[in-house]
């Protein structure tokens, strides 16, 4: 499989990639549990069918030390008892803000209350603008049809 276009190596795109990285950076660099945000990046990669940002995303958590327990249950998270009830929480909003178009009212209010009890207000804007732009990842990368499974942890830098 090939991609579409070289996304990774035309000029627009990198001016893109740019801007979508510095809002990425941000919430690398922010108080929400790194654990946590590839929780929520492989969660919500999984879900949009992003092969490319799946691979990406659990090299990395592997990388960083996450277990594969926790790894392979990612996908059945509300079976699992791997997993704190604040990564939970984070999940949960990642899932519904992920499939805002299958769900008529959006975010719903439990799942805002769930996540606010675990995390502060720089965290909770961390979380949305994380489920933000890993959506955006994602909907490139599938658009494109990225092809999945040759990235090496640390890749992009």
């Amino acid at each position: 499989m090939n991609a579409r276009v070289d996304f990774f190596g035309n000029p627009l795109a990198a001016k893109v990639l740019r801007h979508i990285n510095s809002a990425g950076k941000a919430v690398t660099d922010s108080g929400l549990p790194h654990a946590t945000q590839e929780l929520v990046k492989i969660r919500a990669s999984q879900i949009n069918g992003c092969g490319f940002c799946t691979d990406m995303h659990t090299k990395d958590a592997t990388a960083a030390g996450e277990t594969p327990v926790r790894l392979n249950l990612i996908a059945a998270w509300r079976e699992a008892t791997v997993f704190t009830e604040a990564e939970r929480a984070a999940l949960e909003l990642t899932e519904q803000g992920t499939r805002i178009a299958d769900a008529a009212g959006g975010v719903d209010d439990e799942a805002w209350a769930n996540a606010a009890k675990h995390f502060g207000e720089e965290q909770l804007v961390a979380l949305i603008s994380l489920i933000a732009v890993i959506n955006a990842y994602n909907r490139i990368n599938v658009i494109n049809q990225q092809p999945a499974g040759d990235y090496r942890p640390g890749q992009f830098g």
